[in-house]
């Protein structure tokens, strides 16, 4: 588990570049009015963004990692494997929904964890904009899973950005207990999906 610093500016940056995939124009954001006015600025830069950096590895290749990802049926059972799952936490009664489509949504642990997917590029990466139902309406972080092909194995490469500040042990716990250990015991169990 790896911390890494990073700017406001930097997560905004990051950010922008996927706006567009949602339909939102980043110009909406970056313009002035019709006069060609300035807007007042008030800036802050932050030094102190967490983020979550984890690599993980399974022993089957890209497309079965990815497909469990993405596979509403596949990840629900994953879901049933997860630390949160196993110890009976209470977590809504929503069923798992995971759309297979850019700018679909998902809905994940009876509704604990929502977002949208914003790139999904089979075998290789998938990138969502991503949020626990619990913080303040309207933040969303940005979860990238990178998959690199190793021989007959996978490298999952996972970086968690744009989170509540104070958040990062306590996420890169969930995602340990209730992903990562939870999909190794789903792809060992069965193989072929």
């Amino acid at each position: 588990m790896t911390f890494k610093i990073c700017t406001r500016r930097d997560f905004s940056t990051q950010l922008a570049t996927f706006l567009p995939g949602l339909g939102i124009a980043v110009s909406a954001f970056t313009s002035g009015s019709a006069q060609g006015a300035q807007p007042e600025v008030s800036e802050e830069i932050s030094h102190t963004c967490e983020a979550i950096h984890q690599e993980i590895a399974f022993n089957v290749a890209p497309q079965r990692v990815y497909e469990a990802l993405v596979n509403e049926k596949q990840f629900d059972q994953v879901v049933r494997l997860s630390a949160a799952m196993q110890s009976g936490m209470a977590l809504g009664s929503s069923p798992t929904q995971i759309s297979t489509q850019v700018g679909g949504v998902f809905t994940l642990f009876g509704g604990h964890i929502v977002g949208r997917q914003i790139e999904l590029v089979p075998s290789e990466r998938i990138v969502q904009a991503w949020r626990v139902v619990t913080w303040e309406a309207g933040i969303f972080s940005i979860a990238r899973f990178g998959l690199v092909a190793q021989d007959s194995a996978t490298k999952l490469v996972f970086d968690h950005t744009g989170f509540p500040q104070g958040q990062a042990q306590h996420l890169a716990d969930g995602w340990r207990g209730n992903y990562w250990e939870p999909l190794a015991k789903f792809l060992i169990s069965t193989p072929h999906g």
